[in-house]
This record gives C-alpha cells, structure tokens and sequence, in this order.
C-alpha cells in the first residue's frame, strides 16, 4: 500500500465521474464525424458545408470558455459543471430534429458553447481534489475519457445508422448527460464539504504548502485584466493555441481520412479510427504517470518533471509525417503512427492543463483554463480555415488526397515543439502566481 492509498481514495471516485463526463463530452461532439458521408448523401452537404458547421462549433466553443471559467469560478464546481453537462446533453439531443446545414449551425453552436464548461470544472476539481504530485495523473485518466469517447462513437454509430436513423445517433448520445448528472449530484462535494471523505484523506489532498485551502481563502479572485498579465497566463494559452487543433482535426478528419485514402465506407473506416483512439488512451493515463514518477521516485521539481514529461510527448509526434509512406505498405502501420501521435497529443494535454494547477491559486483555475482554452479553440477555427478549407480543401478537390493530407500531418508534426519552446521561454524560471 502506498502512502496516497493509506490515507483514502474516495478522490478517485470523483476522477472517475470526470472521467465519465469527459467521455460524454467527446461522444456528443464527434458524433457528426462518422455521418459526414451519409449528409453528403442525403443532404447534399458538400466539405464546405461540412467545414463550416465545424468552424460554428469552434466558434461558440470558444465563446463559451471565454465564460466558463469565470462562471464556474463564481458558481463552485458542484454547480457549475451540472449546468453545463445539463445544457450540452440538450443541444446533443435536439441535433436529432435538424435537417439542414443552418439548423445545423445553431444547435452545433449551442453544443460548443456548452461544452466548453467541462474542463474548466474538471481542472478546477481535479485543482481541489488531488495534491499537485497526483493532479496530472488525475487529469490523464479524465483525459482518456475523450480518448474512450471517441473509440465508442465510431463503433456504436454506423449500428444506429444502419437500424434507427442517424436522428437516433445525436438523441441517443445526448440523453447520456442526464443520466451522469444524477451520479453527479449524489457522490460530487467539494472536499471540505464531504461527509464520506475521511479526515486523513483531506489532509493528502491539501497537503501541498504552498496552497491555501479554498474554503478558507477569502481574498478576492484575480481578475481576467490581471490574468492577462501574467506569461503563465500566456505560456498556457499559446500552448493551447498551437496544440488543441491538432485533437481537432483527429476528431473530425480520421474518419475522412481512412475513408477517402482507402475508398472505405464509414463501417468499414469504423475499426481504424477505434484502434487509433484505444492507443491514444494509454498516452493519456502514461503521460499523468510519468510526471508524477520524476517527482515521486526521483525528487523533481513539479515544474522540471512537468517539463521534461512535455518535451518527450512533443517528439513522439513528429513521426506523424511517416503516415502515409507507411500506409502504402500497410495501413496498420499508419494507424500506428497515427496512434502513437495521437497518444502524445493526449499526454501533452494531461500536462499542459494541470500547469494551470501548478502555477495559479485554486480559486482562478478555471478563469486561466478557460482563457486557454478560448485560444485553443480560436486555433482550431484558424486552422480549420486557413489551412483545412483552403489548402486542404483545395487539394481534395483537384483528387490530390495525399498532398492534402501531408499538409495537415507536418502542420500536427511541427506543433508540439513549438508550443514546448515558446511555453519554455515564457515561463522560465518564474514561481507560482500567490493569490
């Protein structure tokens, strides 16, 4: 038994119900990846079409965390992360009773904007469940739940395609919110607040000295202009910027990918994008672990372990560029390659969020979470546009799928060291931001 396990585990329950709404989140929003064919069949929709819906969803995402995090830093997790779950499964829901691109738009763009709330709330949770040395495995293993998301949709939708109709897809998926809320509702308390969480237990979680306790902190949360004054404000968000497009364009282009490279139907693409996903999973669960090992086993600094956990997932991107040379031997192969890229992507993220954690006060976690993720979505829509509806666009349409194709893999490949430089420099040797 490790000294964490002795003292209790009832916060694993709760890294569990993130887990679980993390999952959600990512089935409601890749959902309209796998009938992408089926509105260009009975709809008409061209890639424009498909494009722009995306570039909607983008955009209200954005808006969306240009608020979450503040509203979830004033309503407290509890009901915070409720309303937003509760929204999102609505807008999910009612994309079943749209039959054209604009009505599309709208209720896409509500789903964005509803489901920029979840990690806002995960991280500020994950901020007020767990001790800085566990925060990044807490958040790998909520993480993993995008990972989980997006394996299930691709196995479960062709199904209620082929039987229901793909009106059942979005109804089907949208009513799983409401039934995490209940679940939500009966286990979830801020820590201080917990009649099942053990004193011992309380004492882990706010065992770090250079944290107060929120409940007993009244001084006043940072404001947004004051944020913005910090580079670690900057640090997280250019990370975001650079980084989150690429879990993007795996969400909404794999299944194309394998599709229209392999001239597959979207079943038989179905299994490819799963594996692809079911591998990126166990880069999200390893790149929470690997920080915590430097600091456990060897005595790192949190931000030295953090760092150098970072660098190493932003060079296994890179062999992304090898996909398609190595999908004209076998396409295993780019699935591998794919799958190990998007493996890194979900470690860096298990980092990269829980930064937040390590350099700002409890009480603006989710503020900072949600400035970066603003600028991560507002990267997907740059890249969405620029690069995906006119270069990518452009390309696919005169049937050079393969150039298309290599653009956005050295665009993937290119990202994470970037982000890791310019994060690197912005933050230096700067200390934890005090309340």
């Amino acid at each position: 038994m490790t000294t964490a396990e002795k003292f209790g585990k009832y916060r694993w329950r709760i890294c569990g119900l993130l887990f679980f709404a993390t999952t959600i989140n990512y089935i409601d929003r890749s959902v309209i990846s796998f009938l992408k064919s089926t509105f260009t069949e009975t709809m008409h929709w061209t890639d424009g079409d498909y494009a722009d819906v995306e570039i909607t969803f983008k955009i209200f995402y954005a808006i969306g965390l240009l608020c979450a995090g503040g509203i979830i830093d004033k309503l407290g997790t509890k009901i915070g992360y409720a309303v937003a779950t509760g929204l999102w499964s609505l807008a999910g829901v009612a994309t079943g009773f749209v039959n054209s691109v604009v009505g599309f738009k709208i209720v896409r763009g509500a789903l964005g904007l509803a489901e920029a709330g979840n990690f806002p709330a995960a991280n500020k949770t994950v901020a007020e469940w767990f001790p800085k040395r566990e925060r990044a495995y807490a958040f790998g293993i909520l993480n993993s739940g995008a990972n989980v998301g997006a394996i299930i949709t691709p196995l479960v939708v062709p199904y209620m395609l082929k039987h229901w109709g793909w009106q059942s897809a979005f109804i089907v998926t949208g009513l799983l919110g409401f039934i995490w809320l209940i679940f939500w509702f009966i286990m979830y308390e801020v820590p201080r607040r917990h009649k099942r969480l053990q004193p011992p237990e309380l004492a882990y979680i706010e065992g770090d000295k250079d944290e107060t306790p929120d409940a007993d902190d009244h001084s006043p949360k940072l404001s947004w202009g004051k944020l913005l004054t910090f580079p670690q404000t900057w640090a997280f968000s250019i990370g975001k910027f650079l980084t989150d497009p690429i879990w993007w364009f795996y969400i909404f282009w794999l299944p194309d990918f394998f599709g229209s490279k392999y001239h597959m139907t979207t079943a038989d693409a179905a299994p490819y994008v799963a594996v692809v996903f079911v591998i990126s999973t166990f880069g999200s669960v390893f790149g929470g672990w690997l920080p915590m090992y430097f600091i456990n086993k060897k005595g790192w600094p949190v931000m030295k372990a953090r760092r150098t956990a970072m660098l190493i997932y932003a060079f296994c991107v890179i062999p992304i560029v090898s996909a398609l040379v190595l999908g004209t031997i076998n396409r295993w192969l780019a699935v591998l390659v794919i799958g190990i890229a998007a493996s890194a992507h979900q470690a860096w993220s298990a980092n990269i969020f829980t930064t937040v954690s390590d350099m700002f006060p409890k009480k603006s976690t989710a503020s900072v979470t949600g400035i970066g993720g603003m600028f991560g979505s507002l990267g997907g829509i740059f890249l969405t546009w620029l690069v995906q509806k006119k270069l990518f666009l452009y390309y696919r349409s005169i049937n050079q799928i393969e150039t298309a194709y290599y653009i956005m893999f050295i665009v993937c490949a290119l990202a994470y060291v970037s982000a890791w430089l310019i994060m690197r420099w912005l933050i230096g040797k700067r200390k934890t931001i005090a309340s």
